[in-house]
Protein backbone atom coordinates (compact mmCIF):
# COMPACT_ATOMS: atom_id res chain seq x y z
CA UNK A 1 0.00 0.00 0.00
CA UNK A 2 1.17 3.53 -0.63
CA UNK A 3 2.44 4.45 3.19
CA UNK A 4 3.28 8.43 2.16
CA UNK A 5 0.24 9.44 3.77
CA UNK A 6 0.56 10.86 6.99
CA UNK A 7 -2.90 9.29 8.65
CA UNK A 8 -2.41 6.93 11.42
CA UNK A 9 -3.90 5.97 14.73
CA UNK A 10 -1.70 5.26 17.62
CA UNK A 11 -2.16 3.54 21.30
CA UNK A 12 0.23 2.74 23.26
CA UNK A 13 0.78 0.69 26.97
CA UNK A 14 2.87 -0.58 29.52
CA UNK A 15 2.89 -4.14 29.83
CA UNK A 16 3.91 -5.95 32.96
CA UNK A 17 6.35 -8.32 31.07
CA UNK A 18 9.43 -8.40 29.71
CA UNK A 19 9.66 -7.82 25.97
CA UNK A 20 10.67 -11.99 24.95
CA UNK A 21 7.34 -12.70 26.71
CA UNK A 22 5.57 -9.96 24.50
CA UNK A 23 6.70 -11.13 21.07
CA UNK A 24 6.13 -14.54 22.11
CA UNK A 25 2.82 -13.53 22.52
CA UNK A 26 2.65 -12.41 19.12
CA UNK A 27 4.53 -14.75 17.20
CA UNK A 28 3.10 -17.90 18.66
CA UNK A 29 -0.41 -18.60 17.13
CA UNK A 30 -1.43 -20.35 19.97
CA UNK A 31 -1.40 -17.43 22.19
CA UNK A 32 -2.02 -14.82 19.31
CA UNK A 33 -5.54 -16.80 18.76
CA UNK A 34 -6.38 -16.17 22.35
CA UNK A 35 -6.10 -12.55 23.05
CA UNK A 36 -6.36 -10.81 19.04
CA UNK A 37 -9.09 -8.80 18.94
CA UNK A 38 -11.66 -6.55 20.60
CA UNK A 39 -13.62 -8.05 23.65
CA UNK A 40 -16.08 -10.60 22.49
CA UNK A 41 -13.95 -11.54 19.35
CA UNK A 42 -12.57 -15.33 19.11
CA UNK A 43 -10.19 -16.56 16.46
CA UNK A 44 -9.75 -19.88 13.65
CA UNK A 45 -6.46 -19.04 12.07
CA UNK A 46 -6.27 -20.87 8.68
CA UNK A 47 -2.67 -19.98 7.84
CA UNK A 48 0.07 -18.29 10.09
CA UNK A 49 4.04 -17.79 8.53
CA UNK A 50 5.20 -15.81 10.91
CA UNK A 51 8.40 -14.33 8.24
CA UNK A 52 8.84 -11.17 5.78
CA UNK A 53 6.51 -12.34 3.17
CA UNK A 54 4.60 -15.01 5.25
CA UNK A 55 1.06 -14.80 5.00
CA UNK A 56 -1.48 -14.61 7.99
CA UNK A 57 -5.26 -15.88 6.89
CA UNK A 58 -7.65 -16.12 9.97
CA UNK A 59 -11.58 -15.39 10.83
CA UNK A 60 -12.66 -13.42 13.34
CA UNK A 61 -16.10 -14.27 15.10
CA UNK A 62 -17.72 -11.75 16.26
CA UNK A 63 -20.04 -11.61 19.50
CA UNK A 64 -23.17 -11.81 17.41
CA UNK A 65 -22.00 -14.44 15.09
CA UNK A 66 -20.94 -12.79 12.06
CA UNK A 67 -17.53 -13.60 11.30
CA UNK A 68 -14.93 -11.62 9.61
CA UNK A 69 -12.19 -12.57 7.34
CA UNK A 70 -9.11 -11.40 7.10
CA UNK A 71 -5.87 -11.79 5.12
CA UNK A 72 -2.21 -9.85 6.41
CA UNK A 73 0.93 -10.08 4.96
CA UNK A 74 4.33 -9.83 7.25
CA UNK A 75 6.16 -7.34 5.90
CA UNK A 76 9.27 -6.72 8.58
CA UNK A 77 10.11 -8.82 11.05
CA UNK A 78 12.67 -7.55 13.78
CA UNK A 79 12.47 -10.41 17.46
CA UNK A 80 12.02 -8.95 19.70
CA UNK A 81 11.61 -5.15 18.87
CA UNK A 82 9.51 -4.84 15.92
CA UNK A 83 6.53 -6.38 13.11
CA UNK A 84 4.98 -4.63 10.62
CA UNK A 85 2.22 -6.42 8.33
CA UNK A 86 -0.26 -5.84 5.42
CA UNK A 87 -4.14 -6.25 6.49
CA UNK A 88 -4.77 -7.12 2.91
CA UNK A 89 -8.99 -7.29 3.40
CA UNK A 90 -10.97 -4.10 3.75
CA UNK A 91 -10.19 -1.69 5.06
CA UNK A 92 -6.55 -1.54 4.25
CA UNK A 93 -3.77 -0.84 6.27
CA UNK A 94 -0.68 -1.28 7.70
CA UNK A 95 -0.22 -2.36 11.20
CA UNK A 96 3.23 -1.71 13.26
CA UNK A 97 3.92 -2.99 16.62
CA UNK A 98 7.13 -1.77 18.38
CA UNK A 99 8.14 -3.12 21.68
CA UNK A 100 10.53 -1.19 23.59
CA UNK A 101 11.89 -2.40 27.26
CA UNK A 102 11.78 0.07 29.75
CA UNK A 103 13.25 -1.71 32.83
CA UNK A 104 12.24 -3.71 35.56
CA UNK A 105 10.26 -5.79 33.35
CA UNK A 106 8.29 -3.95 31.40
CA UNK A 107 7.55 -3.22 27.90
CA UNK A 108 6.23 -0.37 26.29
CA UNK A 109 4.11 -1.30 22.99
CA UNK A 110 2.85 0.98 20.86
CA UNK A 111 0.70 -0.01 18.19
CA UNK A 112 0.35 2.26 15.03
CA UNK A 113 -1.86 1.88 11.63
CA UNK A 114 -1.17 3.62 8.80
CA UNK A 115 -4.48 4.14 5.95
CA UNK A 116 -4.03 5.19 2.82
CA UNK A 117 -6.17 8.56 3.27
CA UNK A 118 -6.76 10.64 5.56
CA UNK A 119 -10.84 10.59 5.12
CA UNK A 120 -10.52 6.60 5.71
CA UNK A 121 -8.59 6.92 8.80
CA UNK A 122 -11.09 9.20 10.16
CA UNK A 123 -13.95 7.07 9.16
CA UNK A 124 -12.15 4.36 11.10
CA UNK A 125 -10.99 5.75 13.89
CA UNK A 126 -14.26 5.83 15.54
CA UNK A 127 -14.27 2.06 16.30
CA UNK A 128 -10.71 1.30 15.63
CA UNK A 129 -9.38 3.38 18.35
CA UNK A 130 -11.84 1.72 20.98
CA UNK A 131 -11.22 -1.43 19.50
CA UNK A 132 -7.34 -1.27 19.50
CA UNK A 133 -7.38 -0.41 23.46
CA UNK A 134 -9.58 -3.39 23.73
CA UNK A 135 -7.12 -5.36 21.98
CA UNK A 136 -3.93 -4.37 24.29
CA UNK A 137 -6.84 -5.09 27.69
CA UNK A 138 -6.79 -8.27 26.16
CA UNK A 139 -3.06 -9.07 25.71
CA UNK A 140 -1.92 -7.33 29.32
CA UNK A 141 -4.62 -9.72 30.54
CA UNK A 142 -2.86 -12.83 28.20
CA UNK A 143 0.25 -12.16 29.68
CA UNK A 144 -0.92 -11.62 33.63
CA UNK A 145 -2.77 -15.41 33.53
CA UNK A 146 0.49 -16.89 31.59
CA UNK A 147 3.42 -15.18 34.03
CA UNK A 148 5.81 -17.57 34.59
CA UNK A 149 8.65 -16.75 37.12
CA UNK A 150 11.97 -17.74 35.81
CA UNK A 151 14.05 -19.56 38.99
CA UNK A 152 17.36 -17.86 39.85
CA UNK A 153 19.64 -20.57 40.38
CA UNK A 154 23.76 -19.71 41.40
CA UNK A 155 25.87 -22.23 42.90
CA UNK A 156 29.47 -21.49 44.18
CA UNK A 157 32.54 -24.55 45.41
CA UNK A 158 34.41 -23.74 48.54
CA UNK A 159 37.62 -24.95 49.69
CA UNK A 160 36.51 -26.28 52.89
CA UNK A 161 34.28 -29.22 54.35
CA UNK A 162 30.91 -29.28 54.33
CA UNK A 163 30.41 -29.52 57.86
CA UNK A 164 32.02 -26.08 58.71
CA UNK A 165 29.74 -24.51 56.27
CA UNK A 166 27.11 -26.18 57.39
CA UNK A 167 27.69 -24.51 60.93
CA UNK A 168 28.23 -21.28 59.00
CA UNK A 169 24.65 -21.19 58.00
CA UNK A 170 23.10 -22.28 61.02
CA UNK A 171 24.90 -20.78 63.59
CA UNK A 172 24.30 -17.80 65.00
CA UNK A 173 27.58 -16.12 65.53
CA UNK A 174 28.91 -17.52 62.45
CA UNK A 175 26.23 -16.38 60.08
CA UNK A 176 26.79 -12.62 61.49
CA UNK A 177 30.52 -12.69 60.70
CA UNK A 178 29.47 -13.31 56.80
CA UNK A 179 26.13 -12.85 55.39
CA UNK A 180 24.87 -10.12 53.61
CA UNK A 181 26.19 -8.07 50.62
CA UNK A 182 29.95 -7.75 50.01
CA UNK A 183 30.99 -4.77 53.04
CA UNK A 184 27.15 -5.15 55.16
CA UNK A 185 27.60 -5.78 58.91
CA UNK A 186 25.11 -7.57 60.81
CA UNK A 187 24.79 -5.50 64.25
CA UNK A 188 21.99 -7.62 65.21
CA UNK A 189 20.44 -10.72 64.95
CA UNK A 190 18.08 -13.17 66.14
CA UNK A 191 18.34 -17.20 65.34
CA UNK A 192 16.16 -20.40 65.68
CA UNK A 193 17.54 -22.93 63.46
CA UNK A 194 14.51 -25.64 63.00
CA UNK A 195 11.45 -26.11 61.08
CA UNK A 196 9.21 -23.62 62.15
CA UNK A 197 11.89 -21.79 63.44
CA UNK A 198 13.39 -18.10 62.27
CA UNK A 199 16.08 -15.93 61.86
CA UNK A 200 15.60 -12.16 62.00
CA UNK A 201 18.68 -9.78 61.41
CA UNK A 202 20.04 -6.32 60.57
CA UNK A 203 22.10 -5.90 57.73
CA UNK A 204 24.27 -2.26 57.98
CA UNK A 205 25.31 -1.01 54.59
CA UNK A 206 29.11 0.99 54.56
CA UNK A 207 27.31 4.42 54.64
CA UNK A 208 25.04 3.03 58.36
CA UNK A 209 21.98 2.56 56.65
CA UNK A 210 20.20 -0.45 58.04
CA UNK A 211 17.86 -2.63 56.94
CA UNK A 212 15.64 -5.70 58.00
CA UNK A 213 15.39 -8.76 56.78
CA UNK A 214 13.51 -12.28 58.17
CA UNK A 215 13.75 -15.87 57.31
CA UNK A 216 11.25 -18.55 58.23
CA UNK A 217 12.79 -22.03 57.98
CA UNK A 218 10.38 -24.95 56.41
CA UNK A 219 12.57 -27.71 55.78
CA UNK A 220 16.40 -28.80 57.25
CA UNK A 221 18.60 -31.80 56.35
CA UNK A 222 21.22 -31.38 58.25
CA UNK A 223 24.46 -30.57 56.37
CA UNK A 224 22.45 -31.05 52.86
CA UNK A 225 19.48 -28.97 52.81
CA UNK A 226 17.60 -25.64 53.86
CA UNK A 227 14.55 -24.70 52.78
CA UNK A 228 13.31 -21.00 54.02
CA UNK A 229 10.65 -18.33 53.29
CA UNK A 230 13.09 -14.79 53.33
CA UNK A 231 11.61 -11.69 53.13
CA UNK A 232 12.20 -7.75 54.24
CA UNK A 233 11.50 -6.95 57.21
CA UNK A 234 11.41 -4.12 59.92
CA UNK A 235 12.78 -3.95 63.68
CA UNK A 236 9.38 -5.91 64.85
CA UNK A 237 9.50 -8.65 62.17
CA UNK A 238 6.64 -7.72 59.67
CA UNK A 239 6.66 -7.58 56.18
CA UNK A 240 8.37 -4.92 54.54
CA UNK A 241 8.86 -3.91 50.82
CA UNK A 242 12.28 -4.06 49.29
CA UNK A 243 13.60 -0.54 50.18
CA UNK A 244 14.41 0.40 46.84
CA UNK A 245 11.65 -1.86 44.62
CA UNK A 246 7.98 -0.93 45.40
CA UNK A 247 7.41 -4.14 42.67
CA UNK A 248 9.87 -6.95 44.19
CA UNK A 249 8.10 -9.90 45.65
CA UNK A 250 6.92 -9.91 49.02
CA UNK A 251 7.86 -13.35 50.08
CA UNK A 252 10.41 -15.66 48.42
CA UNK A 253 11.29 -19.26 48.91
CA UNK A 254 15.15 -20.21 48.63
CA UNK A 255 16.28 -23.31 49.07
CA UNK A 256 20.31 -24.09 49.66
CA UNK A 257 22.08 -27.50 49.29
CA UNK A 258 25.23 -28.38 50.00
CA UNK A 259 27.54 -30.91 48.36
CA UNK A 260 31.09 -32.52 49.45
CA UNK A 261 33.62 -33.94 46.58
CA UNK A 262 37.19 -34.65 47.81
CA UNK A 263 36.84 -32.03 50.80
CA UNK A 264 35.48 -29.43 48.67
CA UNK A 265 31.92 -27.94 49.18
CA UNK A 266 29.35 -27.02 46.33
CA UNK A 267 26.66 -24.50 48.16
CA UNK A 268 23.82 -24.00 45.54
CA UNK A 269 21.01 -21.42 45.73
CA UNK A 270 17.83 -21.95 43.93
CA UNK A 271 15.53 -18.39 44.55
CA UNK A 272 11.65 -17.89 43.34
CA UNK A 273 8.99 -15.84 43.79
CA UNK A 274 6.24 -17.05 46.42
CA UNK A 275 2.96 -15.63 46.34
CA UNK A 276 3.63 -12.97 43.81
CA UNK A 277 1.75 -10.49 41.37
CA UNK A 278 2.73 -10.85 37.71
CA UNK A 279 4.22 -7.08 38.54
CA UNK A 280 6.18 -8.83 41.21
CA UNK A 281 7.33 -11.45 38.95
CA UNK A 282 8.18 -9.52 36.21
CA UNK A 283 10.49 -7.41 38.41
CA UNK A 284 12.18 -10.13 39.76
CA UNK A 285 12.62 -12.08 36.34
CA UNK A 286 14.45 -8.58 35.29
CA UNK A 287 16.83 -8.93 38.17
CA UNK A 288 18.48 -11.98 37.52
CA UNK A 289 21.93 -10.01 36.44
CA UNK A 290 21.48 -8.23 39.87
CA UNK A 291 21.05 -10.61 41.80
CA UNK A 292 24.31 -12.74 40.45
CA UNK A 293 26.51 -9.82 41.32
CA UNK A 294 24.85 -9.44 44.92
CA UNK A 295 25.21 -13.10 45.41
CA UNK A 296 28.36 -13.27 44.42
CA UNK A 297 29.57 -10.59 46.96
CA UNK A 298 27.59 -12.60 49.71
CA UNK A 299 29.89 -15.64 48.43
CA UNK A 300 32.84 -13.07 48.77
CA UNK A 301 32.10 -12.74 52.51
CA UNK A 302 31.68 -16.48 52.86
CA UNK A 303 35.18 -17.59 51.52
CA UNK A 304 37.03 -15.05 53.26
CA UNK A 305 35.06 -16.09 56.92
CA UNK A 306 36.06 -20.37 55.88
CA UNK A 307 39.73 -18.99 55.19
CA UNK A 308 40.13 -17.70 58.85
CA UNK A 309 37.53 -20.18 60.41
CA UNK A 310 39.60 -23.04 59.53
Amino acid sequence: MDTSCNCELETSRILHASRERVFGAISDPKQLALWWGPNGFTNTFEEFDFRAGGTWRFVMHGPDGKNYPNHHTFAEIMKPERVVFEHLSTPRFQLTVTLEDVGAGKTKITWRQRFESAEECERISKYAAPANEQNLDRLAAHLAKTAVARPFVISRTFDAPRELIWKAWSERARLMEWFGPKGFKMPAAKLDFRPGGEFHYCLAAPNGHEMWGRFLYREIVPQQKIVLVSFFSDESGGVARHPASATWPLETLSTFTLSETNGRTTTTIEWIPLNATDEEIATFNAAHEGMKKGWAGTFEQLEAYLAQAQ
